[in-house]
């Protein structure tokens, strides 16, 4: 494949997942607003079989805060490919190196960061929960948000070292 068809392969991959994660935490903020306000049974099935009957039964308190464990995580996915989508719109690949593409990098690492710190405190949370003898299954991918912040600040630091160079290469032409 061509590089422009590789990149506007990206592009619709990146709308996808961006519009596929708006409407889980679309959905999930409606049927946990569902849950507590109208349907007891709605913790049952809260998003693709997602199961939180048995922690809403020993505490309101710990589903909430789950559910918003939930809520917070989905959002800072939805929020990283938004920027990925925000940089493929002002990018030019023939000059690459912006001020501006270097910020929104270093921003998509940053908010890696806090989502794998989100989901790290999260799995915490639950195992503790598991301990309390309340079953439930959710895997929150922490380590690998970790990771993917470390590498994503690497890069960010490469291209923020681009576009001193390349400030510097205009100033001497």
């Amino acid at each position: 494949m061509k590089t422009k068809q590789i990149i506007t392969l990206m592009k619709i991959v990146s709308w996808i997942l961006f519009i596929s994660l708006c409407i889980k935490l679309g959905a999930i903020l409606i049927s946990g607003g569902i849950s507590l306000l109208l349907n007891l049974e709605a913790t049952e099935n809260l998003y693709l079989d997602l199961d939180l009957s048995n922690l809403y039964k020993s505490s309101v308190k710990y589903y909430v805060f789950v559910l918003s464990l939930i809520v917070s995580v989905t959002a800072l996915k939805a929020y990283l490919f938004y920027l990925v989508i925000k940089i493929f719109s002002i990018i030019d690949f023939n000059k690459p190196f912006t001020k501006v593409v270097a910020r929104l990098i270093s921003s998509i690492s940053y908010i890696s960061l806090w989502a794998g710190l989100l989901a790290y405190i999260a799995n915490r949370y639950c195992k503790w929960l598991q301990k309390k003898d309340i079953v439930f299954k959710l895997d929150w991918g922490s380590s690998e948000f970790l990771f993917m912040a470390g590498i994503i600040f690497i890069i960010a630091f490469i291209f923020k070292r681009g576009v001193e160079i390349q400030s510097e290469n205009q100033l001497t032409v």
